[in-house]
């Protein structure tokens, strides 16, 4: 099979129904068929945040997450993959974007070169305007870094791994578990100090196997409130358990009556309620910033004739917004909207 009739292949695999994890392990098996990788980080995000909401990455990238995260979330560098989810481009090589410099990258510098890696090729995975993952593939230290023909396959394939993310999301909802919010408390060096009970449940179901102290959401959610503290409100990124449970994560800073203490950082763990759980909805069915927008004022009670005066648009332009919402989220009335979306839940679209 030629190098054309595998890439196909792994485009086709983008539509057949395979959960973050299966998904992930496919595209990574069959990119380095296709091109020379050696060292692979790939992640889901939250697309409200971009956020990483779970990950996998070769065990020689394991030994530096904590340098990896701080580059991510508190330094200035090229190819940061928000950066990445707003470009034009979502797929960058570290050659291209420091013109060959590769020396000007904190991220080479300080983490990959002292791995013994060289160039790195960045990709956002994009549906619908969203970013649902993140991918970033590493070469061996050497002078030739990845070709304009590896560059040309991630372009080709970041979209359909994007969508077959999303895809990947919209499993049959699970009953809620009996457990409420759970708070972990780390220490200055986002170590855990403690945690509750109810955070405790999360934590395995986030990662049944405790592979890490901490699953990657959480480190990188309290990363960044380390690394950037100014933020004006933290972003609280949604994601989901291996059980198909939806959570939503919360994270300040604990300040203690001893300077010398250091600051605490408190993580709060909790399911997410039908309000936070609903623009989510609407970005796993695929709909379009405007089809949102209508169907946002549509379950607020909004009538066709308010929709059209608030969003200054044509009643035919928001009947076709309506319907549109309809047909992916696999509904026939507003009534139906309504409940599929409160139960998190819906026709495949």
């Amino acid at each position: 099979m030629g190098a054309g009739d595998r890439l196909e292949v792994l485009i086709r695999r983008c539509y057949a129904g395979l959960d973050a994890d299966a998904l992930r392990s496919e595209v990574l098996t069959r990119l380095k068929g296709l091109m020379t990788v050696d060292a692979a980080f790939f992640a889901t995000v939250d697309p409200a945040t971009v956020l990483f909401t779970s990950a996998t990455a070769d065990a020689l990238l394991g030994e530096v997450t904590e340098q990896f995260l701080a580059n991510e979330f508190g330094q200035p560098d090229v190819n940061k993959f928000t950066a990445l989810a707003a470009a034009r481009d979502p797929v960058n090589s570290l050659g291209h974007a420091t013109r060959g410099d590769w020396g000007s990258s904190s991220r080479y510098a300080d983490v990959m070169r002292p791995l013994g890696l060289g160039d790195e090729l960045r990709a956002a995975l994009m549906s619908n305007g969203r970013c649902w993952g993140v991918i970033c593939l590493h070469r061996a230290d050497a002078e030739a870094g990845f070709s304009e023909r590896d560059i040309q396959v991630v372009r080709r394939i970041a979209p359909h791994v994007g969508e077959g993310l999303r895809r990947g999301l919209r499993a049959d909802p699970v009953a809620p578990a009996d457990v409420g919010p759970g708070v972990v408390v780390l220490d200055a060096e986002l170590h855990v100090e403690s945690m509750s009970a109810e955070a405790e449940h999360w934590l395995r179901e986030l990662d049944p196997e405790r592979r890490t102290e901490l699953p990657v959401a959480v480190r990188a959610l309290a990363e960044q409130l380390r690394r950037v503290p100014e933020l004006p409100a933290m972003p609280s990124p949604r994601l989901r358990t291996s059980a198909g449970r939806w959570l939503v994560l919360h994270v300040s800073t604990l300040r203690t009556g001893k300077p010398s203490d250091g600051a605490r950082t408190a993580v709060v763990i909790e399911p997410v309620s039908a309000a936070q759980l609903g623009s989510l909805l609407l970005d796993l069915h695929g709909l379009t910033p405007a089809q949102q927008r209508v169907t946002q004022l549509l379950l607020q009670g909004f009538s066709t004739r308010q929709i059209v005066e608030r969003l200054c648009l044509s009643p035919h332009t928001v009947q076709e917004h309506v319907r549109a919402a309809y047909e992916k989220v696999g509904v026939g009335s507003r009534r139906e909207l309504v409940a599929a979306l409160l139960r998190g839940s819906a026709s495949p679209g």
